[in-house]
């Protein structure tokens, strides 16, 4: 009989173990594939390019941009120009990606594109024009300035504050004539101080005329007759009299056509033919 060949040899040679089996070698394993991911992206180092993006609507705000935006490559940073006192958008702003590259395509692609009624202007700012200050804050938040200045300023004032805030604008063109004279400058502006000198004076005048009406008044009970309050009456008896003036009425003159009479139309006769023949 034939020698039957040991079942050992015939078997196949067992496999290797699995590195999902062994968490040794599998940390190892992910070790080595992101030593060899950093060194490949520090091969290829990508550098930023910034676009200039003009005539954006008044509705887009920065999610927005940025959403839209990403569709080309990666935006790195955003910044929307926006107003320090009202907080609304000056419809410019600023985007870096990741690549120059994709900058230059986005810049090409979206100048003078049409977008919501609007014509984009889009241009590719060189690395050595990007200022180091364009991103600084650009990740925070934006918060709408909870007192802008044209609130504050048109705010309902008191009379002590009122006050005060003539008091400083007289203060300050005081300094700003006394700078003015020590330079050698001659040079008279009416300012804040002329404008308080005739609100006094209106002050004044209308209290003289209240005294006058008070007391030319009849319904006092015991009326003041000095020769100033007759010269007063008097006066005002004349300015009556010359403001009570005739009114006349000038009624337009007949014109010749008017004036002559239409004579009646009489209606034209028509021939009778029947008595002819």
């Amino acid at each position: 009989m034939a020698a039957v060949a040991p079942s050992s040899a015939s078997a196949p040679a067992p496999s290797p173990s699995f590195l999902a089996l062994e968490p040794q070698l599998q940390r190892d394993f992910q070790q080595k594939v992101q030593r060899v991911r950093k060194s490949r992206a520090a091969k290829e180092e990508l550098t930023p390019g910034v676009v200039y993006i003009g005539h954006l609507p008044r509705g887009l705000c920065e999610p927005q941009i940025h959403q839209y935006f990403e569709q080309f490559g990666t935006v790195t940073r955003l910044r929307l120009s926006r107003s320090k006192k009202t907080g609304t958008s000056k419809g410019y702003g600023f985007i870096e990606f990741e690549s120059d590259d994709v900058a230059k395509i986005v810049a090409d692609t979206m100048n003078n594109y049409l977008f919501s009624e609007r014509l984009l202007k889009c241009q590719f700012i060189a690395p050595e024009r990007v200022h180091k200050n364009l991103f600084k804050n650009s990740n925070r938040i934006f918060r709408k300035p909870s007192q802008p200045a044209v609130r504050r300023y048109n705010r309902i004032r008191s009379l002590v504050q009122k006050a005060k805030m003539t008091k400083q604008l007289l203060r300050k063109e005081k300094l700003l004539r006394k700078r003015l004279a020590e330079k050698g400058l001659d040079y008279d502006f009416p300012g804040f101080a002329a404008q308080e000198r005739s609100l006094k004076r209106k002050k004044v005048k209308t209290s003289k005329e209240s005294e006058v009406d008070i007391s030319l008044s009849s319904q006092d009970p015991t009326p003041v007759c000095t020769p100033t309050v007759l010269e007063h009456r008097r006066a005002a008896q004349v300015d009556s009299d010359a403001e009570d003036n005739e009114i006349t009425l000038k009624v337009p003159l007949a014109s010749t056509k008017n004036s002559v009479p239409r004579t009646k139309k009489h209606p034209r006769k028509r021939p009778n033919l029947k008595k002819r023949k």
